[in-house]
């Protein structure tokens, strides 16, 4: 489907190194920020008081943390789980206190607007549990990253799987790199979001080097510049169509999900935008310079068949 088509080939080509020299920049900004400040880790990771509430009706998650953090001073992490009455709170660990005393503070603060609520269950998380969490992240995406290329090689060809991994690595790096410029914080909800980011990224390449094999094939008399730029155009009607069906999913998860949603929805949007701009301009390029050419991708006829062809 389409609800526009361009008729005149833009040429992304002629801005390549204009915009790889940027997408360098800002990966290795990212990469010294990571390596520098780190990420704002949940207590999932860094470990902490994880207590079970339950109100006499539904709780309200964005005031419970209000006032927790009017309370006591700390940032804490409320969602509901199972029903609207229950929610989990987590707190950062403070030091000199045990998880009992920092759960008996929190529904000191908790029960002077409501008294009816109960505890139901606190525990510790301790730090050897995200030390575990961080490791099997790492190995996920590590088996993502894997299983995209060995994907990418089997459909395309080596310098569409390279391109393609670096284009979607410059992503997932530049949304930490953003993540850890601000401070904001890591969650497993927000490392789920950058494994989708991976998915989504190399799905958008996909389209685009599917594209530049339909172009090889057709259009003999273009040259590997011209190519990339024709299919990069064709395919741009439809990448208005799905971004902004995705983006519209993402923004409204953000500005209307609440707190749980927050971050989730956040590395996901700028995750997509991301994307979009790697797989023209990071992933084509890198395919351009690689010395792609017609015959990686169109098998020539051999002599033999062409005679087994002509009557």
């Amino acid at each position: 489907m389409e609800f526009f088509r361009i008729r005149r080939t833009i040429h992304f080509m002629r801005f390549d190194k204009v915009f790889n020299t940027i997408s360098l920049i800002s990966f290795l900004i990212a990469v010294f920020l990571l390596c520098t400040r780190g990420l704002a880790l949940s207590i999932e990771f860094t470990g902490g008081t994880q207590m079970e509430v339950t109100y006499p009706q539904a709780a309200p998650t964005e005031q419970i943390r209000e006032q927790i953090k009017a309370g006591l001073g700390v940032e804490a992490a409320v969602q509901n789980f199972g029903t609207a009455r229950d929610v989990i709170i987590r707190l950062p660990t403070v030091e000199g206190e045990s998880s009992g005393q920092q759960a008996q503070e929190v529904m000191a603060v908790l029960n002077k607007t409501e008294p009816e609520a109960k505890m139901t269950r606190v525990e510790f998380v301790g730090p050897q549990v995200g030390e575990e969490l961080a490791t099997d992240g790492l190995t996920a995406l590590i088996l993502v990253v894997i299983g995209i290329v060995t994907y990418l090689a089997f459909r395309f060809e080596w310098k569409f799987s390279v391109a393609a991994i670096i284009a979607n690595l410059h992503d997932v790096v530049l949304v930490l790199g953003i993540f850890s410029f601000f401070q904001w914080e890591f969650s497993l909800p927000v490392l789920a979001a950058v494994l989708a980011v991976l998915g989504y990224s190399v799905n958008e390449s996909v389209i685009i080097f599917d594209r530049v094999r339909e172009h090889f094939k057709k259009m003999r008399r273009m040259d590997t510049v011209e190519i990339i730029d024709s299919a990069i155009t064709a395919t741009m009607s439809r990448t208005v169509i799905t971004h902004s069906s995705t983006l519209a999913m993402t923004l409204a998860m953000f500005f209307f999900g609440g707190p749980a949603l927050h971050y989730f929805a956040l590395a996901l949007t700028i995750g997509i935008c991301l994307g979009v701009y790697s797989s023209v301009f990071v992933a084509a390029a890198i395919a351009l310079y690689l010395g792609v050419k017609r015959e990686d991708l169109v098998k020539p006829v051999k002599k033999d068949q062409v005679q087994e062809m002509v009557p």
